[in-house]
């Protein structure tokens, strides 16, 4: 079974929503209690501890359902510290999510900030030598990919030929107002980078990384946009992957399922199961 789309937060672990998406005293491993209401997950862990052990993937595998899509991100030590110049490692990451190829998204390739037009070669490489049977996505953050120029050009060519999405971080709510006295708000802004949003689907899985603000209203007013632009892909055939940010997380799986929920309204969406609180309510 696939879904017209999968919408997912940046991780399922988080404590944050004991009461809410999960039950008040919710045990430690989360992954089923979370995939019974959303359809995917970025995997963030990976990017800073490198490839899971066999024994935690074995573990994911058992709790997610046939339908549920995973989009772990390259460790930084392929992308970061060895900027695309050994793939061995890349190579052994995929290697190591074997019993989750079925259930595997993009993966997402995270470069550095300084990571430029004169290295696009490396990533290239990289794509070349990707799996067919994996989706990929790429996430830039130099400038010079965000100019409208040469550059992007190149880029968006690359990304066409070798069918990698290009993953789409609007950090605008999030940039919408000074952080003044909110310190979520204040480490969110300082942590991602503040580049112009350019949407563009370049193969048949477009990414969205929405970071919102704490204030709902912001959010909603910048998500209007997206939800036209979703529709029409679906419309088209792809199967586009949303994941949902707030400042500090706490709010994330409600503004999500609200996003989700709107989107219903313009095209044929299966509906979100039930959070723990509501499922708790309802034996009452």
């Amino acid at each position: 079974m696939t879904c017209p789309l999968y919408i997912g937060l940046p991780m399922w672990s988080n404590q944050d929503w004991s009461g809410t998406l999960y039950p008040r005293y919710a045990k430690t491993d989360l992954l089923s209690d979370y995939a019974a209401v959303f359809s995917s997950v970025e995997g963030n862990t990976t990017f800073y501890s490198g490839a899971p052990k066999p024994e935690t993937v074995a573990g994911w595998a058992r709790q997610a359902p046939a339908h549920f899509r995973f989009c772990f991100k390259l460790p930084a030590s392929v992308t970061h510290d060895q900027r695309l110049t050994r793939l061995d490692e890349a190579w052994a990451f995929l290697d190591a999510l074997a019993p989750l190829h079925d259930r595997l998204g993009p993966t997402m390739v995270q470069l550095p900030r300084d990571f430029g037009p004169d290295e696009l070669p490396r990533l290239e490489t990289l794509l070349a030598g990707w799996p067919t049977h994996l989706p990929c996505a790429v996430e830039v953050r130099h400038h010079d990919f965000f100019h409208k120029g040469a550059a992007e050009k190149a880029l968006n060519r690359l990304l066409i030929t070798y069918r990698a999405n290009r993953v789409m971080l609007d950090v605008r709510p999030l940039f919408s107002t000074p952080a003044n006295d909110h310190p979520g708000l204040a480490h969110a802004q300082q942590e991602k980078p503040k580049l112009p949003l350019h949407v563009l689907s370049t193969a048949n899985h477009p990414v969205i990384r929405f970071i919102g603000h704490v204030d709902k209203a912001i959010n909603i007013d910048y998500f209007s946009a997206w939800k036209s632009r979703l529709a029409l892909w679906i419309n088209q055939g792809k199967t586009p992957f949303l994941f949902v940010h707030t400042a500090d997380n706490r709010e994330s799986p409600m503004l999500a399922r609200m996003f989700y929920n709107d989107l219903q309204n313009m095209t044929a969406l299966p509906p979100l199961g039930p959070f723990a609180n509501e499922k708790q309510s309802q034996l009452f």
